[in-house]
């Protein structure tokens, strides 16, 4: 099965669909699915639910599809570096589950690994625990959380084999392992495509089973935050 498309448009070309769930890799800026992101803004797919850690900036990342109204729904655990993301929730044009941070991640990773719930002290006693079913265990309170299988994943990878397998690159893994198996689909962007037995395989840190289409891409790697010190008087 080859796996390998020659562009981010040709791997979604026929698995993007109005409605869709999508598992979006990343935290920040760091290891988005930045080429992804952009193809499914100019395939012009609407009323997407997008799982993320955070909606990219104003321009960039997920804040491209906010910008043209084809995300309906975010859940997210931090939105504070888009002020469109800001402006369309407090008009009521975005809904928001808010999800705490280590909880999202693990709800990516139950639905990858077939589990459809779990419990966590995160949030018991907060509005995060509205609704949601509570057990008490050892007696201490919990909250049910349900897992995430999304229609499509969209991660973004320092190294690829031709079969799949993906290798993230420091701070950039972040949310990327666990949004690659929570996909019913899983489409990988990465800087580079190596020979079969390249990779370490103790070094491999998302299978090939886990990944339906890759391709190799340029990025821009912009950075969220620059801070700098003053220039010291010379």
């Amino acid at each position: 099965m080859n796996k390998i498309y020659p562009s981010a448009a040709a791997a979604l070309a026929d698995v993007v669909k109005d409605g869709q769930t999508i598992a979006v890799g990343g935290f920040g800026l760091s290891g988005i699915p930045e080429a992804l992101i952009e193809a499914l803004r100019d395939s012009g797919v609407k009323n997407l639910t997008c799982v993320s850690n955070n909606a990219g900036v104003d321009g960039f990342g997920l804040g491209l599809l906010l910008a043209t109204r084809q995300i309906k729904k975010m859940i997210s655990s931090y939105v504070g570096e888009n002020k469109e993301f800001e402006r369309q929730y407090l008009a009521g044009e975005l809904e928001l589950e808010f999800t705490p941070q280590g909880t999202l991640a693990e709800r990516m990773r139950a639905g990858g690994a077939g589990i459809p719930g779990f419990y966590t002290k995160t949030g018991v006693g907060t509005l995060v625990a509205e609704g949601k079913e509570v057990k008490e265990f050892d007696g201490e309170t919990f909250i049910l959380e349900r897992g995430i299988v999304a229609d499509l994943a969209i991660v973004k990878a320092w190294k690829a084999d031709p079969f799949g397998n993906l290798v993230y690159r420091k701070t950039a893994r972040n949310f990327n392992p666990m949004a690659a198996t929570a996909g019913r689909v899983t489409v990988a962007e990465v800087e580079a495509i190596v020979e079969p037995g390249t990779l370490d395989p103790d070094c491999i840190h998302t299978p090939s089973v886990y990944v339906q289409r890759l391709f190799e891409g340029a990025f821009e790697k912009r950075i969220e935050q620059r801070t700098v010190r003053k220039r010291e008087a010379a």
